[in-house]
């Protein structure tokens, strides 16, 4: 069943003259249960699309539908993990996520509160961390910390906004294995929004590439048929990561030099010339 659907949805800023279109005729749709990845270059518009699936923009044409409901308003139902923390560092791991719960679980008794939040701080593997406050966490423990604080609203849909773009590689790769971990455990529908093929190979089900901009819109998909659950090691020796791994980013890098030619051409067109204007005569005869 769809969950999660864009038909021809376009999205700009600035007005008049000054107004440019970073998405162009967005037709896309998430299936319940999906894990799916919109992979991009920089400053293709994938936050701004993944704003729109969140509620958080209103297209400019097009609809934007969450279980058949147009342009729904932001909500726990679609949970959103930035690609910064956004944590209150006053509060500690426990508060931060707490916060959360009680927003939603209001009409729960304090101690099923409490066993929410303690449970997912579990589940990211964050139990002795509970009492420290994010001053005192590394980069991919905070990251942790807002994985958990989403999952605890029991979102219909989890989007990642390229959530580990700004961790090293080795942690990057350990939040990588606990995001298909929980993915496997509890089948939540997912969209990731990232620019890492790689990435994109082990966790998700369907690769969606999104083209550059301005005007971005959606190209060829992916179908990523690998066994799970997916080993990274083992990936590097598999025939079929590899060929599929080199179809997506000779795709991308095929929709990135046809980007550049038409920018190219279209810097190139002659400027209109005006006919020149000789000055009036306002003599009286």
């Amino acid at each position: 069943m769809t969950i999660l659907e864009l038909k021809n949805v376009s999205k700009g800023f600035g007005t008049g003259s000054s107004h440019t279109d970073v998405l162009r005729s967005i037709d896309f749709s998430l299936d319940e249960g999906e894990f799916v990845a919109i992979v991009g270059f920089s400053g293709s518009g994938k936050s701004t699309l993944m704003n729109l699936l969140a509620g958080l923009l209103k297209p400019d044409r097009g609809e934007v539908r969450f279980k058949g409901k147009l342009n729904p308003e932001p909500g726990p139902e679609r949970g959103l993990v930035f690609q910064n923390y956004s944590l209150l560092p006053w509060l500690s791991v426990y508060e931060n996520i707490r916060l959360a719960v009680d927003q939603v679980m209001g009409d729960r008794s304090s101690q099923e509160r409490d066993e929410c939040v303690r449970k997912y701080v579990e589940m990211v593997n964050l139990t002795p961390a509970m009492a420290k406050k994010p001053g005192e966490l590394s980069g991919g423990m905070r990251q942790r910390v807002s994985l958990a604080r989403t999952l605890s609203l029991s979102p219909d849909v989890l989007l990642l906004d390229e959530p580990l773009g700004a961790l090293d590689a080795l942690t990057r790769a350990v939040l990588q294995d606990e995001i298909a971990r929980i993915w496997q455990h509890d089948r939540t529908t997912v969209l990731l929004i990232t620019n890492d093929v790689d990435e994109a190979l082990l966790l998700a089900d369907r690769i969606v590439p999104l083209k550059p901009g301005p005007g971005a819109t959606l190209g060829k998909e992916f179908n990523v048929d690998l066994a799970r659950p997916r080993n990274r090691t083992a990936l590097n020796h598999d025939a079929a990561f590899k060929e599929l791994r080199n179809a997506v980013v000779g795709y991308l890098n095929t929709v990135r030099d046809e980007s550049r030619e038409i920018r190219k051409a279209t810097r190139a067109k002659p400027s209109v010339s005006l006919p020149k204007l000789e000055p009036l005569d306002l003599r009286v005869t």
